[in-house]
């Protein structure tokens, strides 16, 4: 596994920056390797490389970040959060988010999340971000909060 050099990891981060800005767009592979300069295939093996995961991965868990937060809210159904944040499918959507958070995501729009409220926006945000699990279970994803607590 060759690494990667500093401006190869500077057009990777400009593909993974846009993600995490236009999480909401229609972006796949091939969009996001033109971003990076690179072919589809270079890209994505590189993008695992540098981070672990594939850019699908990446964009999924940055969609289902941002649907947690619609949810908490309670004024949007599953369908407007699973919408709004560029899913297409429903149902591939309520299986990733079920994936990655752990239960639906009907059942994470009912809990109460008034504890929540108190903490800032900042520090939510990154106890709630979703993590590769790689001890037991790489393919299971955990909460970032469950991970700083052990």
């Amino acid at each position: 596994m060759k690494t990667p050099d500093l401006e190869e990891l500077r057009l990777l981060r400009r593909a993974r920056d846009r993600m995490d800005r236009e999480f909401s767009e229609p972006l796949d592979v091939p969009t996001l390797a033109r971003t990076a300069l690179m072919s589809t295939a270079h890209f994505s093996r590189r993008f695992r490389e540098a981070y672990g995961e594939t850019p699908y991965a990446h964009l999924m868990t940055r969609r289902i970040e941002r649907a947690k937060a619609l949810l908490r809210r309670g004024d949007v159904s599953v369908t407007e959060a699973c919408f709004a944040v560029g899913c297409t499918s429903l149902g591939s959507f309520s299986s990733r988010f079920t994936e990655i958070v752990g239960e639906t995501p009907s059942a994470y729009r009912a809990r109460d999340h008034r504890a929540g409220q108190a903490v800032p926006s900042c520090t939510a945000m990154v106890m709630g971000r979703p993590v590769r699990s790689t001890v037991a279970e790489p393919s299971r994803i955990g909460e970032a909060s469950a991970a700083g607590a052990s």
